[in-house]
C-alpha cells in the first residue's frame, strides 16, 4: 500500500507568485484531510512567520492524517518545526561532489556528519516523530555518495528516504530509469538490512513526473509525492489528482476520496490565480466532454466508445458540447435535455446550421443558449411561413 504526501502547500508555495493566506491554506488542509492524503506537508516554518504560524494552525487542526514540515540540516530549523507540534519533518541536504565542492566546501564525510546529528537531534526532542532525509538532486548525485548519506541517515533514525528528480531529469525506459533507480537503492539498503521507507519526488520538466512516478510505484516505493494542479518549482511536481485517479482505477489501490478533488482545485485554482486548463485529466472543463459528431453520438449511446474512466468516480459529469464539429445526433441528445425532441427533421437541421456557424466563431453553444437558437428558428420559420 502505497502513501501520498500532498505538497501543495509547500511546494506548491515554490510556484512564482503563489502564496496562499493562512485561512486558506487551512481550508485547504481540511480538503486534503477528506481527500485522505497519508501526510499534508504544510509548509517550511523558518520562511517567513506567517509560514510558520499556518504550519502551527494546520498541525494542531487534529487531522487524521499526518502534518509534517520542510526543514534544512539546521537544528534551528528543526526546533521551529517542533514547536510547531508537527509529526513528520522533511530534511534535505545534497551529497553530489560538484554542491559539496562549490555550494557547501564540504566533504562528503563532513556533510554525512552534519546530516546524522540533525536527524539524531530531531528523533532525541521527539522520538515517535517520522523524519524523512532527502538527497537533494539525488538522481544526479553520484550513487555511492547517496548510498553512503541515506545508509547513515537511516541509521541515525530517519525513517524514509526520499529519491528526489529535482529537476524532472528521468525518463522512463532508458538509463535514466526511476524505475531502476528505486530497485538499486532498495537492493542497497537490503544488503544491509536495513528497511526505511522510500519516498519519491518527480518533477515535471520533461513532463514524466506523473510517469517516473508510476515507474517508482512498479519498483516497490513506498511514499509519491504529489501536489494540487501539479503545482511546484519551474514545470511543478507530479498532479494529486491524476496521481489518485490512477492509483485508485488502475493499481486498485482504493482508499481515497475523488468525489472532493474538483472542490480542491477550484479552491487552490482560485487563490493561487492559476486557472485549471481546460483540458486537464481528471478535473480539467474538458476532461469529459464529448465534441466531434462521431464521438458524441457513440456516446451518446454508450460513453465507454470514447471514455476509458468513467466522470462519476471523481464525482463528475459527462458533458456534450455543441460547436462546429458537432453533429445531429449531438444536436438530438442536446435537444432532449431542454425538452424540444419534438422538432422536425428540417428544424434540427436549421438548429445545427446555426450551432455550427456560433462554433465557427471559437465558441461553444450550451444548453442555455441552444434554447434562444431553437426559438429563433421557430420564430424565423413562423414569420417566413406568413
Amino acid at each position: 500500500m502505497v502513501w501520498v504526501l500532498d505538497s501543495t502547500l509547500r511546494e506548491g508555495e515554490q510556484t512564482p507568485g503563489v502564496y496562499f493566506d493562512k485561512h486558506i491554506k487551512l481550508a485547504i488542509a481540511n480538503l486534503l484531510d477528506e481527500v485522505g492524503v497519508d501526510i499534508i506537508e504544510a509548509g517550511h516554518p523558518m520562511v517567513t512567520p506567517e509560514i510558520h504560524a499556518a504550519v502551527k494552525s494546520i498541525a494542531q487542526k487534529g487531522y487524521q492524517r499526518i502534518v509534517g514540515a520542510h526543514s534544512r540540516s539546521l537544528k534551528s530549523d528543526v526546533d521551529l518545526a517542533l514547536e510547531c507540534g508537527v509529526g513528520f519533518i522533511g530534511i534535505f541536504y545534497c551529497v553530489s561532489d560538484e554542491r559539496l565542492e562549490t555550494v557547501f566546501k564540504k566533504d562528503l564525510d563532513s556533510a554525512i556528519g552534519l546530516i546524522q546529528d540533525v536527524i539524531k537531534y530531531a528523533k532525541n526532542q521527539k522520538p515517535d516523530l517520522l523524519i524523512r532525509y532527502t538527497p537533494e538532486d539525488t538522481v544526479r548525485s553520484q550513487f555511492e555518495n547517496v548510498v553512503k548519506a541515506s545508509v547513515a541517515a537511516v541509521e541515525a533514525g530517519a525513517d524514509i528516504i526520499s529519491v528526489a528528480d529535482t529537476t524532472g531529469f528521468m525518463v522512463p525506459g532508458t538509463s535514466r530509469s526511476m524505475y531502476d533507480y528505486i530497485s538499486k537503492l532498495k537492493d542497497e539498503f537490503a544488503k544491509r538490512n536495513l528497511s526505511p521507507k522510500v519516498a519519491v519526488h518527480c518533477h515535471n520538466d520533461r513532463g514524466l513526473a506523473l510517469a517516473n512516478a508510476l515507474d517508482a510505484y512498479r519498483a516497490g516505493v513506498d511514499i509519491i509525492d504529489a501536489a494540487s494542479l501539479g503545482l511546484g518549482e519551474r514545470a511543478g511536481i507530479v498532479d494529486l489528482a491524476q496521481l489518485l485517479t490512477v492509483l485508485t482505477i488502475d493499481y486498485k489501490e482504493n482508499r481515497w476520496n475523488l468525489n472532493k478533488l474538483v472542490e480542491l482545485y477550484d479552491l487552490v485554482s482560485q487563490h493561487s490565480g492559476i486557472p485549471v486548463p481546460a483540458n486537464f485529466p481528471i478535473t480539467g472543463k474538458n476532461a469529459f466532454t464529448h465534441c466531434a459528431g462521431v464521438h458524441t453520438h457513440a456516446a451518446s449511446v454508450n460513453p465507454m466508445h470514447y471514455e476509458s474512466l468513467s466522470p462519476e468516480v471523481v464525482g463528475r459529469t459527462r458533458t456534450f458540447s455543441l460547436d462546429h464539429m458537432s453533429g445531429i445526433a449531438s444536436l438530438r441528445y442536446a435537444l432532449a435535455l431542454i425538452d424540444e425532441s419534438s422538432l422536425d427533421d428540417e428544424l434540427q437541421h436549421d438548429v445545427l446550421r446555426e450551432v455550427k456557424s456560433v462554433g465557427q466563431r471559437g465558441r461553444t453553444v450550451d444548453l442555455a443558449e441552444l434554447k434562444h437558437i431553437v426559438d429563433a428558428v421557430k420564430h424565423h420559420q413562423t414569420y417566413a411561413g406568413k
